[in-house]
């Protein structure tokens, strides 16, 4: 009787699926239209011209973000120019001869180094060799914030003191004080990973959200100590209210922004990858829709080498969850009658 009722069961949860699978992919874009990482329009024709061996499209774009003060564009555009130039540097070593001194070439330079150093078993010791690349960055706009982004992301590295740790960090809120990757680099520095713990990092990732511009990212940052806060497994009822609200608050985010913005997509990507490690699966399938085709490589590649594999399956788990606890049949009142029915959506 047991084993009849546990094959009933399993039977009608694959009926569930079958049924509303299909239903619950309204608004997603089909897995061969989602994109990883895919740049924006501005950054893509420098990209592009990269590629061909062109600095000028880059050199003209960042010059563009210094000159208007775009700190969160420029170190987005920074970081992603330096990854090209990991694999392919041919155009960025043409802008330094060109131009040695020019402040945009110099901080790609710079921030290209220290991701080079990060990889080295070496670590510590080839990050302290490209301190005084920074410094040049630094001097080159002493405006830029950007720089001192990457002074923390290499201070990290170097297992700099909290004293000297603060020192950077001042510098960096100095020149801009709602600068959403200094954020992170020091709550990454505040981690349990590093050098703090989950309190301090839940902490200080709260104050800076309760702080944070109207629908600036920093609001995200609770989600990213939730991030790590899952990942260890360490949680308690408290933990987990925290986790929680940082969702919640991260929800409430993404709403600020129209369904398919690139702008959002790394932290709309991040809150639903903490959505399905609460088992929030309504939240979860919606952020999935807000993303629209902008897959990121954070969170779902820090333990896959396919980190678009793990976005679409993460996503098609998710259908599954909702799918197989949506009841086959809804009971529909009629009068003093009640009769059984098909859900209206499973009508078509």
């Amino acid at each position: 009787m047991v084993r009849t009722m546990s094959l009933l069961q399993a039977m009608i949860r694959t009926a569930r699926m079958i049924r509303h699978t299909p239903r619950l992919a309204d608004g997603l874009p089909p897995d061969q239209a989602v994109l990883l990482d895919a740049p924006d329009e501005r950054l893509s024709p420098a990209l592009v011209a990269a590629a061909l061996g062109e600095y000028e499209p880059a050199a003209k774009l960042l010059a563009t973000t210094r000159e208007s003060a775009e700190w969160e564009n420029r170190d987005r555009y920074v970081m992603r120019l330096a990854a090209f130039a990991h694999n392919r540097d041919e155009w960025l070593t043409s802008w330094l001869a060109a131009a040695p001194r020019d402040p945009d070439a110099l901080v790609v330079k710079a921030e290209l180094a220290v991701r080079k150093a990060w990889e080295s078993p070496a670590r510590a010791e080839r990050l302290r060799e490209v301190g005084p690349l920074i410094d040049a960055a630094a001097e080159g706009d002493p405006k830029d914030p950007v720089p001192w982004r990457i002074s923390l992301d290499h201070a990290r590295g170097t297992h700099a003191t909290h004293t000297h740790f603060e020192s950077l960090w001042e510098q960096a809120v100095r020149r801009s004080s709602h600068h959403y990757g200094c954020h992170v680099a020091a709550l990454q520095y505040l981690s349990a990973q590093w050098y703090g713990s989950h309190r301090e990092c839940f902490d200080f990732a709260e104050q800076a959200a309760a702080d944070a511009l109207p629908g600036s990212l920093v609001q995200a940052l609770p989600v990213r100590a939730a991030f790590a806060q899952v990942l260890s497994g360490d949680t308690n009822s408290v933990q987990d209210d925290r986790i929680d609200a940082a969702a919640d608050l991260a929800i409430t985010l993404s709403a600020d922004y129209a369904a398919g913005d690139p702008w959002p997509a790394e932290v709309r990507n991040l809150t639903a990858y903490v959505l399905v490690g609460r088992g929030r699966w309504e939240a979860a399938l919606e952020q999935f829709r807000l993303i629209g085709p902008y897959a990121t490589s954070f969170p779902w590649g820090y333990f896959s080498d396919d980190p678009l594999g793990q976005f679409l399956d993460a996503r098609d788990g998710v259908r599954l969850q909702l799918a197989s606890g949506t009841p086959l049949r809804t009971r529909v009142r009629t009068g003093a009658r009640t009769r059984a029915g098909r859900s209206g959506s499973a009508d078509h």
